[in-house]
């Protein structure tokens, strides 16, 4: 999950646990105010409508108690959903890298390439000279088959949003 998206549901979780906190307090001093007035005074329509009201509160604390429970159940789906993604890629990129034949050098600056380095921010990464970088970068695009760095980053979007690349005979399309 990214974490502008995990911020922004963590800081609901807990704004939403603050109310959820101070409804029950309130929920618990109205109730013993009203058992207090029924013991002194016996049942009366005007505790009665206080009964419906402590009801009612108490019916506010069981929803938001289970508001937070979503939350955070959400926020564990969505980490999971991310970390299995990030398998994912990782796999498909170690697997493209293996199937070219890029040597570990040749992995690390197609990698820096992928996560959108220049040439001399992969240079000063890897503490390299930027001629070295361009070579090594020429010989990943020969191996990989693309023209350049958005063909190679394009090349991966691909694998991902279709997995099963479809021809245009095998889906019918002239």
């Amino acid at each position: 999950m990214p974490r502008a998206r995990r911020a922004q549901l963590h800081r609901r979780t807990i704004a939403t646990t603050l109310v959820v906190a101070l409804q029950a307090l309130a929920t618990m001093l109205f109730l013993l105010d009203l058992l207090g007035d029924v013991a002194a005074e016996g049942w009366s329509t005007h505790l009665a409508v206080e009964a419906a009201a402590a009801a009612a509160l108490v019916a506010g604390v069981v929803a938001g108690a289970l508001q937070i429970r979503a939350l955070i159940e959400r926020a564990r789906q969505d980490d999971l959903a991310v970390a299995l993604a990030r398998g994912t890629v990782a796999a498909l990129v170690r697997l493209r890298f293996g199937e070219w034949r890029l040597t570990p050098a040749e992995a690390d600056v197609a990698l820096f390439a992928l996560k959108g380095a220049d040439v001399a921010e992969i240079a000063r990464l890897r503490g390299a000279a930027e001629g070295t970088v361009r070579a090594q970068l020429s010989r990943i695009y020969a191996k990989a088959g693309v023209g350049g760095q958005s063909a190679l980053v394009a090349f991966f979007l691909d694998d991902l949003l279709d997995p099963e690349p479809h021809s245009a005979e095998k889906d019918g399309i002239a």
